[in-house]
């Protein structure tokens, strides 16, 4: 895995050995990236199920001011923190080491721009998730959501959770939805 485009560009990451985590592929990466840079110049970038920071690095190095990478695997804390020193990236970011939904409420922004969630498949975690940030006071309704699922989640009840999807794009085994609080 690399970082495709930036200050970083070209830079190979480390990644959390076993089947903990499952790191976006370089292409899902270069085509969400693609829809997202228009997003990121200058933006707060939160990173929730980290990984090994690729996404959130990815922000980063394409101009993103700060990101938060938010992840309890203690394998994939110490890639994370690896990668941001390799990438020398790790001033503006701030790494959360708790679980999500214990991590967000100490997120302190006055807006968020992006964030991105990629939590583990079938565990329904997407909506606990979106519960909370539509309490949030930096997730407005020009906070962008990025939610990577398997193809088969359902999540067209988000419309009844107070979020409006814009987009959805499907690949071979997962999509990235894309939505906003209204």
């Amino acid at each position: 895995m690399r970082v495709i485009a930036g200050t970083a560009r070209s830079l190979r990451l480390k990644t959390p050995e076993g089947m903990d985590t499952r790191p976006t592929t370089d292409r899902i990466k270069e085509t969400l990236f693609n829809m997202l840079q228009p997003y990121l110049s200058d933006a707060v970038f939160i990173d929730l199920y980290s990984g090994s920071g690729g996404i959130g690095i990815e922000a980063l190095s394409r101009g993103a001011r700060h990101a938060y990478f938010v992840e309890n695997n203690k394998n994939a804390l110490v890639c994370i923190t690896e990668n941001l020193q390799f990438t020398k990236l790790a001033q503006r970011a701030t790494v959360l080491k708790q679980d999500v939904l214990s991590a967000l409420p100490g997120i302190h922004e006055k807006e968020a721009d992006v964030i991105f969630m990629d939590p583990p498949y079938n565990k329904d975690y997407e909506r606990q998730v979106l519960r909370m940030l539509g309490s949030l006071p930096y997730v407005t309704d020009r906070t962008l959501i990025v939610i990577e699922a398997s193809l088969e989640n359902d999540l067209s009840d988000l419309e009844q959770m107070g979020f409006r999807i814009t987009k959805e794009k499907c690949y071979k085994t997962n999509k990235h939805i894309f939505c906003y609080r209204v």
